[in-house]
């Protein structure tokens, strides 16, 4: 066999599998685990909300498909929020919020899709995570209910069983979900507005 049949004969074997794995059943379970984030946190007391839906949430982009996020995500948002305010504290309901509580912020699941190399034709595979945060004030008035997608995906599906390459996908959809939120969250319009109106009251005082 010369060099080239060679070549495109690994590649042909390479190509099967992919597609012979993409077309399996997979329970994949994600990385659970997350450094602290270094960030400038402002002066704020916050609630958030983890439900139970959330804390134990098992995606379903396909019937063939199921993703275990429920830990991986309270862990990934439990470090985020921490370097976005200086006092941070977690509850199943907000009739467990405490006095003096700034804000209520409450997380849902809104969508969770993959790709696989069998379906976007790219060498890849792809997850998207859809997230819903509901953002109040401590009387329950909705400041914000902000839509927040993330992205991510393998640099590569060869070496990848469907299993771990999903999972890698997986987590770095949680890691770009983590850094918008540090990001963007004060950039809400509503939030901005919000926090500014609330540093001219206290300049008042």
């Amino acid at each position: 066999m010369t060099g080239t049949k060679k070549i495109k004969f690994l590649l042909i074997i390479a190509l099967s599998i992919i597609l012979s794995s993409c077309s399996s059943v997979s329970n994949v379970s994600v990385n659970k685990s997350f450094p602290d984030v270094l960030f400038s946190p402002k002066e704020l007391k916050v609630a958030i909300i983890f439900t139970d839906e959330f804390s134990q949430f098992v995606g379903k982009p396909n019937d063939k498909t199921t993703i275990d996020l429920g830990l991986s995500q309270v862990n990934l948002f439990k470090s985020a929020f921490k370097g976005l305010f200086t006092e941070v504290y977690f509850i199943e309901n907000t009739d467990l919020a405490s006095e003096n509580t700034d804000l209520i912020i409450s997380l849902s699941n809104s969508d969770v899709q993959v790709a696989t190399p069998s379906e976007n034709y790219l060498n890849v595979f792809e997850v998207w995570i859809k997230y819903n945060l509901v953002i109040q004030d401590p009387d329950g008035r909705t400041i914000s209910n902000w839509f927040m997608p993330a992205y991510g995906k393998t640099p590569s599906a060869f070496l990848y069983s469907k299993e771990n390459a999903i999972s890698q996908a997986a987590n770095v959809a949680l890691r770009d979900a983590g850094a918008k939120l540090l990001l963007d969250f004060y950039r809400i319009p509503a939030i901005n507005q919000w926090v500014k109106k609330r540093d001219q009251n206290d300049q008042k005082l």
